[in-house]
């Protein structure tokens, strides 16, 4: 029996999650879940899994749980991601929240020696370097990729020696706007970029799908998670997302990993990982069903934040940290309706232009640089041309 602890149970991934603990329950128990403002569903995701530990992003909600359910222990905001982060009888953490705010419960993690399932890009975007000296000073901690991605290079890499890659390559779908040209980008509508056409996803992912910000993220990720030299890290558009990335070894053989677009398979994974197990709630591939397999180059003239993103990573330090914040901000201007979409690219490249870089010392560094570009994007966005 595996201890569960999820944060971010309420989002795709952590309900996803839920369900294959659901079809597994004599394998993993859920000890720890996290929400942010989704009260309703957390309280019914604590009445069917009765977790010891609960944090939720308000007092508010804290008080509305513990009058429904007295027993558990309840913890607020990111005090309470990190003190989730420090449970002791936790087996594995699934961190799945959005934003920065995942890297402490994941450093604390790290500190305890436990596993963690990560599906939060900026944990190693935004803090990568910090991560990976924690994880040589506690090495029996270790990180197991939960994006598609990542997880799909992960298992790819069981088929040679490290030393023996080429190249990593990334797929991506394209997003919603594969296709466009700039001209037809100056004024889609928020509605317009969260229709990903393969992919349900959450907002602020979806939007960042359509701008290739997701897939330069998951380069950084890439390099961080898998000591890759940028120069070795590829992206190719593949519309169908059945292969969800490939590693290319010296002897020009590629591995590469197929799947549904599902992402219990991942998570399962990572909690079961060396071993593969069978769960009726995974779909199975049906490749006469899906036909033709089509690649192609990104068009990184009209998606910029692919570029964008290797540029913050060759420059590394504190740069992909600015990278993650300014974009996080700019989505969330353009998902308000505040900026147009192809604003989102100028935001990104202004707040790097500003930021003069500096070495990551320690997590303190991370949060500090993260709420100043935050607070450079709130105070300057109106005065970007």
């Amino acid at each position: 029996m595996k201890n569960i602890v999820i944060l971010g149970s309420t989002g795709s991934i952590g309900t996803n999650a839920l369900e294959i603990i659901r079809n597994k329950k004599d394998e993993f128990k859920v000890i720890g879940l996290s929400a942010n403002t989704n009260y309703k569903l957390i309280m019914e995701q604590i009445k069917e899994f009765n977790p010891k530990y609960v944090s939720i992003g308000t007092e508010e909600g804290k008080k509305i749980i513990k009058k429904e359910f007295p027993n558990v222990e309840v913890f607020v905001g990111r005090e309470g991601l990190k003190k989730l982060g420090q449970t002791e009888e936790m087996d594995i953490i699934l961190v799945a929240v959005i934003g920065a705010i995942g890297i402490e419960a994941t450093s604390e993690a790290i500190k305890l020696g436990k596993r963690i399932a990560l599906a939060n890009k900026e944990t190693m975007v935004a803090g990568g370097d910090y991560i990976n000296r924690l994880l040589k000073e506690y090495p029996k901690a270790e990180i197991i990729p939960v994006d598609s991605e990542h997880s799909a290079i992960f298992q790819s890499l069981m088929g040679g020696k490290k030393s023996q890659v080429k190249n990593l390559i990334i797929t991506a779908s394209g997003g919603t706007f594969r296709g466009k040209k700039l001209e037809d980008l100056k004024d889609v509508t928020v509605e317009q970029a969260l229709k990903h056409p393969n992919w349900s996803m959450g907002r602020k992912i979806t939007v960042d799908s359509s701008t290739l910000v997701n897939k330069g993220l998951e380069v950084i990720e890439a390099h961080q998670l898998f000591n890759m030299d940028y120069d070795k890290i590829k992206v190719v558009v593949h519309p169908q997302s059945i292969v969800h990335s490939l590693v290319e070894f010296d002897d020009n053989a590629v591995i590469a990993q197929l799947g549904v677009t599902d992402m219990k398979l991942p998570i399962q994974l990572a909690f079961t990982y060396p071993d593969r197990v069978e769960n009726s709630c995974l779909d199975r591939l049906d490749l006469l069903k899906v036909g033709n397999l089509t690649f192609e180059e990104p068009d990184r003239e009209v998606f910029k934040g692919l570029d964008l993103a290797y540029k913050a990573g060759k420059i590394g330090k504190s740069m992909p940290t600015v990278l993650n914040a300014a974009n996080e901000i700019a989505v969330e201007l353009f998902l308000n309706k505040k900026i147009k979409f192809l604003d989102i690219y100028k935001i990104i490249e202004k707040a790097m232009e500003n930021h003069k870089v500096e070495e990551v010392e320690n997590l303190d560094s991370i949060l500090r640089i993260d709420s100043a570009t935050r607070k450079w994007v709130y105070d300057n966005y109106s005065k970007i041309d």
